[in-house]
Parts: C-alpha cells; sequence; structure tokens
C-alpha cells in the first residue's frame, strides 16, 4: 500500500500528510497484520532429539525470533506475541487464566523483544525457561480465551488474524473430554472472529496424531498450495522455518479498487504486487539525548511581517502564459481530484502492438473478490513523451560460427533460477549492522554475498571454449586483458575535451513548434538558450516557465 501511495503522492501532499491533513484519498485500503505464537511449555518440548539435535522449545524459539527480526525489517508496524501454556506460573492480563503465561503481549516488534526471546534458547534458555515459567498443567481452551482478549484489547484495524500453535503432544489433555470440548468451542469462537489458526506439529516419539484432537481446532487450508503443511510433523529447524513463512507471509493488496468495464458495470478488485524491489529503509529522525523517534512540522511564516500563516492564508499561484494564476487550495485540491480513485476500460488493442520496451516498472496483479472470476495483470505503459529517437553506434555483425560458439558457452552456464536464492548484498549488510546495534552485538553477522559469479565453477563447466571464443573473435597477438595505450594530446586542440555545440533555434523554428504543441519535447538548455537568445527575462528554470514565456514572446 505504501508503494502505491508513493507512487501517486508528490511533494506537496508528503508535507501535508505530515502535519496530519487527509489528502482525500477515500478507497479502501489494509489494515496491520497479527500473529499470536501459542507455544506448549510442557516437559515434553523440552526434551533434546537425538545425536544433539535441538529440543522442539529450542526450535520454536529460533522460529520466534527469525519472525520477529523478518517483522522488524519487513513490516515493522504488523502486531505479534508470544504466549505460553501448559505453565507453572501464570501470566496474563487481570490473572484470569491459570497456567497461561504472555510472554509478550500484541505490539509492534522491537531490539527488546529479540533480545528476551534469545535468552529463552539453548540449554541456558531452557533453565530460564524453568525458573520463569516453568511446566504445569494444561487447559488449551483458558489459552484461546486469553489469546482472544489480547485481540479484542487491540482497537487497530487488523487486515488478517493469525494465531499458530506449537506443540509436540496430539492429547494435550490427556482424553479429559471437558477440557477438550471447552478447547473447541472456544477455537471455534476465534475462527467466527476471523482468526485462522494454524498447527505447528513438532515431532514426537510414536508420531504426532491429528485426527486425535487438532483437527477440530484448526482452520482449514486457505488453498490447495497449504494441503501438505499440516499432514507431517517437523523434526528440523528449516523445515518449521519453511511451514512458518508459508503461513506466516499473508498476499496483501495494495489497495482494493473499482473496475469499470462500461457504464453501469464496476467490479471490485485487489491490486498485489507479482514482484516489489527490496530497498534500504527511510532514515529515521531520533533526538539525540533519548534515540526516540522525532517528529517534524512546518510551519510557513510572512516573510515582511514574520507572522504565522494559517493554512486559509495560503496560496498557490502558476504561471501560464505570462501571468501568474492564484489559486486557493481547495481549488488546487479539485484540480488533482478529477474522480475517484479506480480502473477504466477505454478499449482495446491488438497485441502485436504491445512491445517488450514498453515494460518501464514492474507488473500488478490484478484480482477481483468475487471468487468465480478470473484476474488480470496490469502492466504499465510508457507515455508519448517517454519515447525517445535513437541513434545506435554501428557494430560490425558477428559470424555464425561466432554465434554458434556462444550458444554452446551460453548453454553451459545456465542454471534454474529462483529470485529467493540471491539476496542484495548491501542491504544484508545494512541489516547486520542495525541488528547488531540495536541487540548490543561485539561485530555484525559475516554474510555472503550469492551475487558474486563461482570463478572456479564457471572455469569448470566451459573448459577450452573461452579459448577458442578468443581465437575465432580477435585477431592473432591480441590480448584482450591488457591495458589500452593511453591517448597521446593532439597539438591543434590543447588535450581539451571537444565540446557540443550549441543548438541554436530560429524564430520561425520556434514558431513552429509552438503551432504543433511539440515545445515540450525540448529540453530544458535548448530552452534557456532561445530565452537567452531573444531577450526573454524569466525568473523561473522549470520547463513550463520557459516554454510560457517564450510563448508569450513568440505571440507579441
Amino acid at each position: 500500500m505504501a508503494e502505491w501511495n508513493a507512487y501517486y503522492q508528490n511533494e506537496d501532499e508528503e508535507g501535508e500528510e505530515e502535519e496530519g491533513e487527509h489528502s482525500g484519498r477515500d478507497y479502501k485500503i489494509t489494515g496491520r497484520d497479527s500473529l499470536v505464537f501459542l507455544v506448549d511449555a510442557s516437559k515434553e518440548m523440552f526434551i533434546k532429539g537425538e545425536d544433539g539435535e535441538p529440543s522442539n522449545f529450542d526450535m520454536t524459539m529460533q522460529v520466534v525470533r527469525t519472525v520477529y527480526t523478518s517483522k522488524i525489517i519487513s513490516s515493522d508496524k504488523d502486531l505479534v506475541a508470544l504466549v505460553f501454556y501448559g505453565t507453572e506460573e501464570s501470566k496474563n492480563p487481570r490473572n484470569s487464566f491459570k497456567h497461561v503465561y504472555v510472554y509478550h503481549d500484541l505490539s509492534e516488534p522491537g531490539a527488546k523483544r529479540v533480545q528476551e526471546v534469545d535468552a529463552l534458547r539453548g540449554e541456558k534458555g531452557a533453565k530460564l525457561a524453568a525458573e520463569t515459567i516453568g511446566s504445569g498443567e494444561t487447559s488449551l481452551g483458558d489459552a484461546l480465551w486469553c489469546c482472544a482478549n489480547l485481540y479484542s484489547d487491540i482497537k487497530l484495524r487488523l487486515s488478517h488474524k493469525r494465531l499458530m500453535i506449537f506443540t509436540c503432544r496430539d492429547e494435550p489433555h490427556g482424553g479429559d473430554s471437558v477440557k477438550d470440548r471447552q478447547a473447541r468451542t472456544k477455537a471455534s469462537d476465534l475462527k467466527e472472529t476471523g482468526v485462522v489458526i494454524d498447527l505447528m506439529h513438532l515431532m514426537k516419539p510414536g508420531g504426532f496424531d491429528i485426527s486425535l484432537f487438532f483437527c477440530d481446532i484448526v482452520s482449514p487450508p486457505e488453498d490447495e498450495s497449504e494441503l501438505g503443511l499440516q499432514l507431517q510433523p517437523s523434526d528440523k529447524l528449516e523445515d518449521l522455518l519453511k511451514r512458518v513463512r508459508a503461513k506466516e507471509l499473508k498476499k496483501r493488496a495494495l489497495a482494493r479498487l473499482n473496475l469499470c468495464l462500461g457504464e453501469g458495470i464496476n467490479v471490485a478488485v485487489g491490486i498485489y504486487a507479482t514482484a516489489v524491489a527490496a530497498r534500504k529503509p527511510g532514515s529515521i529522525k531520533l533526538y539525540r539525548e533519548t534515540n526516540e523517534p522525532v517528529r517534524s512540522k512546518t510551519r510557513t511564516f510572512h516573510t515582511q511581517t514574520g507572522s504565522l500563516l494559517l493554512p486559509s492564508e495560503i496560496k498557490k499561484a502558476q504561471y501560464y502564459g505570462g501571468k501568474e494564476i492564484v489559486m486557493e487550495r481547495d481549488e488546487v485540491d479539485a484540480i488533482k481530484k478529477f474522480d475517484d480513485p479506480g480502473l477504466f476500460l477505454i478499449g482495446f488493442k491488438p497485441m502485436e502492438k504491445l512491445k517488450l520496451h514498453h515494460h518501464i516498472r514492474p507488473a500488478v496483479f490484478l484480482y477481483p473478490e468475487e471468487d468465480e472470476v478470473k484476474g488480470f495483470n496490469v502492466i504499465y505503459l510508457p507515455f508519448a513523451d517517454d519515447f525517445r529517437t535513437l541513434d545506435p553506434p554501428q557494430f560490425p555483425s558477428a559470424s555464425q560460427t561466432q554465434v554458434d560458439k556462444m550458444k554452446e558457452i551460453v548453454s553451459k552456464l545456465r542454471f534454474k533460477y529462483r529470485s529467493e536464492g540471491f539476496e542484495n548484498p548491501v542491504i544484508q549488510q545494512h541489516f547486520r549492522n542495525l541488528e547488531a546495534l540495536a541487540l548490543d552485538m561485539m561485530a555484525p553477522e559475516e554474510i555472503e554475498d550469492l551475487i558474486m559469479p563461482k570463478v572456479d565453477q564457471i572455469d569448470q563447466r566451459l573448459g577450452p571454449l573461452v579459448q577458442e571464443f578468443k581465437d575465432l573473435v580477435y585477431p592473432a597477438y591480441y590480448n584482450p586483458e591488457s591495458k589500452p595505450a593511453a591517448k597521446r594530446k593532439t597539438a591543434d586542440t590543447g588535450g581539451g575535451a571537444e565540446k557540443k555545440p550549441k543548438v541554436e533555434l530560429t524564430e520561425d523554428e520556434l514558431k513552429a513548434h509552438m503551432q504543433n504543441n511539440t515545445l515540450v519535447k525540448l529540453t530544458v538548455p535548448v530552452l534557456k538558450d532561445a530565452c537567452k537568445q531573444f531577450g526573454v527575462r524569466t525568473t523561473g528554470t522549470k520547463k513550463q516557465e520557459l516554454i510560457d514565456a517564450l510563448i508569450a514572446r513568440l505571440r507579441s
């Protein structure tokens, strides 16, 4: 949603939103995601695996930490919570439930929470957990009721509510039918309020049988891709992380708009990003004494009297045709918003009209809200002003023998590409540095630069093909790796760089551009030179201001 808004937002609107004013966007937007980790704290969870494998509790804490850190990086406004059930100690709002320990309430993740989860890992973490929460009786119904209270206390708008249960016991109540019935009732109540309950069952001796109890607790799969995630228990950290990520990464709509197919025919659609480039987050101003975020405010003062100007006293102006046109703020807003946000079908064109070089940014996926209708792909096309006439340099064409040899090289270097297999090393190092600073680490963790070529593996695959290609392309005794000889400075030029000649336009050429409405295609330097050439005085430096000044001169 942030990228969708930022793309259609100008600098003036950013300043207005900082002061708490509304920008007039009235279409539906998604709220925050929320996730509650409900972890079994029974003694069975602390039993180590074979050959020194970590315990189920230790694996769960590693998963919780991973999700916390990923939330901080990708979506720090989402809400997460950590609740233990089957504990000896009790800690929850108003202490209404026994053997339920709310370790973290439903709030935004932070460095302090990551450190507190780190303290529960390993042998020291198991000892701390035994001292802090302990292991006692189990009532999953009370734990689910406590989680329901966590959700009810949140006053923010939540787009998605998910609860993950981590346990290695397929019969948590030991066959107690009363507690089983209470847990099923409370799980049903949670699902009716929109909470999705997932089971992250862990391996135990004898296997985990979901049909004994948890089949009535968890929510049904949301799509076909999740059918295989609810069958087998996890005994490896990698498997558990994969399952959690598949559940935790909810597909969120960038926006929900109306698609108008014709007069009176509207379809509600959601817009989803198919690919988003990873970027460093924007900098945040901090108060130097407390390191707390500060909020900047902008105030406008009169240049002559120094008095504070109210928003109603501020006007906006635009130079057009050599005249200054003053407009009220309401008029400017009315000009910007000519209709409600939406998509309008204006016609059709054959597919052969669409060229590959028309692609200017990643496409988004358009999906109707109705389940019975297929979705569309939205392709962003360039504007007419984006097209330029290029004069590409001419090079000799390769022979068919050279082309065939390069095809052999390319076929040897091909591999199956996976986007998740390559991380941006600059961004990864940036977040490692932030993590080390926030968690008081001695040094940031080392990263592996996955985009660097594996030279040894490449040489092994290609073998003699590289030298054969060089023999076909380069002449004899030519070394392509040697440095080119330095160019001598010629005496007549004095060694200076050759200056590009100025492009001067005659008055008739400018009038022809004005009549054909093509002045906008001229560059700003050319327009500035034209203003100097004809003695046009202008205080502005923007292209439209220069064009307006020239038009006023040519019409006079």
